[in-house]
């Protein structure tokens, strides 16, 4: 008998075991190391006949479970990376189980169920009932789904399309932002547009946020052509916000496409307390939301919506004789660049189930005022400086240091992680080598902001010591 029968004999026992290694697992996340900063991994090779999934596992424990890093626990404050909650892990063990192949929507529930979590969302994040949406990998494929349609938005408006032309005899098309992700720039390149397409409006005075009188006098100066406007709902060094009212109401003066990048910061909108910073975003065309940032569901998993599906399908329409779609019960691969996908809206739909818009609230709120906390604790130091406020979820600050060098800043950081009680990334802001502390895990609590800020005391005592 084979491995792979006997396996599936032993099922339950396997599934018990992985069980009790999770369970391990997650009752020590907060004692292990928040990251793992060097570990030597041992050689493993393909053997003829295998070991089993109990032996693997048990390997697996032995070898390499230690080196991963506690990025799902709540003192890992690097990029915006949030916890899976408890709802959401059992929605991504069902997506395994049920192995659920969601290019089509015609052969189970999955696809039913990723429109009703589509629509949860959209109840969450107060968007428009008009936006239709789909499940992608993450944030940057969101922004590329948003761009592709806003290319072909674009190239209509010539008579043309890009979908079945080209980009050949197209003008250039401009990409309009303050402070654009990175993920934005990516999009323009692999959509063929190109990275020079990007043209940067100034921003307002110490802000990440778009000057609106800058992008008005752009669009004034190039009426004759339709363009594309990134707006920002939620900066990564400083969580600052475009303002979307005003850039939505230019939209009746002139022709542009507006794509909102609301990765994390579009779940502002989950509090009564915060939505002032997302009013307006259902001014846009296409939105991107990212699901396993501030959603706190296993990755991978973002949004995007349209409210333009039909130019989405004119892009991404998969044509073959033995799929039954059509333009008015589009397929999810002829929406996205996959054709095979996971149900990965499970994870999602289990978690908005479990928790419900009180749920997210609190959340979201208690991330915001923790952030807001360490700010003050940082204002009040002598060893730090706070480079801008907090507006959010993320703290950005600077070692006070006359001198401070890119280098510097990274010595510090990795002096500050390597005690592997917390884990923030590196910036630069204005200039200013900085850091950037990310509160986004529901575990997060005023216990570890202790924790915190003792690791940080004690990091940045070590560096002043060693730069005498």
């Amino acid at each position: 008998m084979t491995n792979m029968k006997q396996d599936q004999e032993n099922i339950e026992t396997i599934l018990t075991d992985v069980v009790h290694h999770a369970a391990k697992f997650f009752s020590s996340l907060e004692e292990r190391a928040v990251t793992s900063q060097a570990y030597n991994v041992p050689a493993s090779t393909l053997s003829e006949v295998g070991q089993g999934a109990q032996s693997t596992l048990q390997y697996f424990s032995q070898h390499y479970a230690e080196g991963l890093s506690g990025s799902a626990g709540s003192r890992y404050l690097g990029f915006v990376t949030g916890g899976a909650t408890p709802a959401s892990i059992v929605g991504d063990w069902l997506v395994s189980i049920y192995d659920q192949n969601l290019s089509n929507t015609q052969d189970s529930v999955a696809g039913s169920m990723e429109l009703t979590t589509i629509d949860m969302l959209k109840d969450l994040l107060l968007l428009s009932e008009d936006y239709q949406g789909t499940f992608v990998s993450g944030a940057t494929m969101a922004n590329f789904v948003g761009l592709a349609q806003a290319r072909e938005w674009v190239a209509q408006y010539y008579g043309k399309s890009t979908a079945m032309d080209g980009l050949f005899d197209i003008p250039p098309i401009k990409i309009v932002s303050g402070t654009p992700h990175s993920s934005i720039v990516k999009a323009t390149s692999m959509l063929g547009l190109g990275r020079k397409s990007i043209h940067l409006i100034p921003c307002q005075e110490q802000r990440e946020a778009i000057d609106i009188t800058k992008l008005q006098q752009f669009l004034e100066d190039n009426q004759q052509e339709p363009c594309v406007v990134v707006a920002n709902a939620g900066t990564v060094n400083t969580v600052d916000f475009d303002d979307l009212l005003a850039i939505g109401k230019l939209k009746k003066r002139y022709n542009f496409w507006l794509h909102v990048d609301a990765a994390f910061g579009g779940f502002a909108a989950c509090s009564p307390k915060y939505y002032h910073l997302v009013e307006g975003i259902n001014y846009a065309d296409s939105i991107t939301i990212d699901a396993h940032k501030w959603l706190n569901v296993p990755y991978d998993a973002a949004m995007q919506f349209t409210r333009h599906q039909s130019l989405q399908i004119a892009v991404f329409q998969n044509n073959a004789a033995y799929l039954d779609s059509s333009l008015e019960n589009p397929n999810f691969s002829d929406l996205t660049p996959e054709n095979s996908r996971r149900f990965r809206a499970l994870p999602a739909w289990f978690s908005l189930q479990a928790y419900g818009k009180q749920g997210y609230q609190q959340l979201i709120e208690q991330n915001v005022l923790l952030a807001q906390q360490l700010g003050q604790k940082i204002e009040q130091s002598d060893q730090f400086t706070l480079l801008a406020p907090v507006r959010l979820n993320v703290v950005c600050f600077a070692i006070n240091h006359e001198a401070l060098t890119v280098e510097m800043n990274k010595q510090f950081l990795k002096t500050l992680n390597q005690q592997g009680k917390v884990f923030m990334t590196p910036t630069l802001y204005q200039g200013v080598p900085a850091m950037r502390a990310a509160f986004s895990n529901w575990r997060t609590t005023t216990e570890d902001l202790t924790i915190i800020w003792e690791a940080l005391t004690t990091a940045i005592q070590s560096f002043f010591h060693e730069s005498l």
